[in-house]
């Protein structure tokens, strides 16, 4: 098969590495890529918001099948055009991605399929967004309603806080994502990720996994697009995952699926767990990053087969087989992220680092100059490890960040405390 696979972060770049260990990949093409892509399939500079362009791309290479990584083509309805060019995709519809593109369409599923969530209220209007908050007090969840690539949450401990994360919204900090709010109550427990992929009919769970959201050691500072991650999580117990199946997930594809738009692709099913009891924070219709990078090591080469299965819907003829593992990745984020950040700063100590199925680089944010690395984004390398336990796991991946010789950068030292 010749794969297109869209994206250029460390999602694409395992997701890439897995499918190219499976014999049935015979080209494999990254569009837009990045440098540590390059290393393992060709890269592709074209538009991947501009579906007619894309469909154009696949025709000229030939290509039997197109996976689309990160949200943003999936909301602007990349996959739709491409269906109707007669090609293979792996994504969901626009309406049906959705379930991430809007945080007020997901309430509202989830009202109608009685699946448990926060209580909320939505706002296009900052006064009485201002007035819910003073009525509710704090803490209290502020969300911008659209795609705000994974920093449209703010969690406000304080009354304070919740105002200043509605002016910063309806000031245009967050875009267009943050016209319309989503107000949610405080939701305690532990966090974690289970995904499933769904064909618009089966749905397969694929894996589990917790990551960190906040920039600092010790969940300190402001929230990221996550620093780290491990798979799988222990709080999602054989008990937790099936009532998460039966009461969030399940009745949500079957309320997609009553509305005329089936959800087809990966659901990513953000959990609150307290005493035994899931409540869903939110779903992205794409893997999590870094979340991704961890199930990519667990699961390898298979990966290629539960896509092609689930984009040809026929998830019921296929399983995901796991080793017994722990996989574990640290993100090295630029100084300075998720504020501002230099580029362009040179990465050294990459070439001396193992590359193999218990230990990776996937890189996020990278570009080639002169023949060196650089940064190119505020989080730039996933340092990603595999062993049989996550104690283990978490030495080898430290031992790796501590190798890579970057001083404009930074990482987390805690990554995976829970478990540990």
């Amino acid at each position: 098969m010749n794969i297109l696979i869209l994206g250029s972060g460390g999602r694409e770049h395992s997701l890439a590495w897995a499918i190219k260990q499976n014999p049935k990949c015979d080209r494999l093409i990254v569009a837009p890529g990045n440098a540590g892509i390059s290393d393992i399939a060709a890269c592709a500079d074209i538009n991947i918001l501009d579906g007619g362009a894309v469909a154009t791309f696949a025709e000229e290479n030939a290509i039997d099948f197109v996976i689309i990584g990160p949200e943003a083509p999936l909301a602007t309805g990349v996959a739709d055009r491409l269906r109707s060019a007669g090609l293979l995709v792996f994504g969901p519809s626009q309406e049906a991605a959705q379930l991430e593109a809007s945080k007020s369409f997901t309430k509202a599923i989830c009202d109608a399929a009685d699946a448990p969530t926060a209580s909320y209220g939505h706002f296009t209007d900052a006064a009485a967004a201002r007035a819910h908050i003073k009525d509710q007090g704090a803490p209290i969840v502020v969300k911008a309603d659209g795609l705000a690539a994974g920093k449209g949450v703010i969690v406000a401990m304080t009354e304070e806080d919740a105002l200043a994360a509605i002016d910063d919204m309806f000031d245009g900090s967050f875009g267009d994502a943050g016209a319309e709010v989503v107000i949610e109550e405080f939701m305690e427990g532990e966090e974690a990720s289970f995904f499933v992929l769904c064909d618009g009919k089966t749905i397969l769970p694929v894996g589990t996994a917790q990551d960190h959201k906040r920039a600092y050691d010790g969940d300190t500072g402001p929230n990221t697009g996550g620093m780290g991650a491990y798979s799988p999580a222990p709080v999602m117990s054989d008990a937790v995952t099936q009532k998460a199946l039966d009461e969030i997930i399940r009745p949500t594809m079957d309320e997609m699926a009553k509305r005329g738009t089936p959800f087809q692709g990966v659901l990513f099913c953000g959990l609150m767990i307290q005493n035994g009891q899931p409540r869903l924070v939110e779903y992205n219709v794409r893997f999590g990053d870094p979340e991704c990078q961890c199930l990519m090591m667990r699961l390898g080469g298979q990966v290629l087969d539960l896509l092609q299965a689930c984009a040809e819907e026929r998830l019921h003829e296929v399983q995901a087989n796991w080793a017994d593992d722990h996989a574990l990745t640290i993100v090295m984020a630029a100084k300075g992220y998720p504020g501002s950040y230099d580029k362009g700063t040179v990465i050294k100590g990459l070439d001396s680092l193992p590359e193999d199925s218990f230990h990776m680089v996937f890189h996020a944010g990278t570009a080639e100059q002169n023949g060196q690395i650089v940064a190119n984004g505020g989080r730039v390398l996933n340092i990603t490890a595999r062993s049989a336990s996550l104690a283990e796991a978490h030495e080898k991946a430290y031992a790796m960040a501590q190798s890579v010789d970057w001083p404009e950068g930074f990482y987390r030292s805690d990554i995976g405390w829970r478990a540990l």
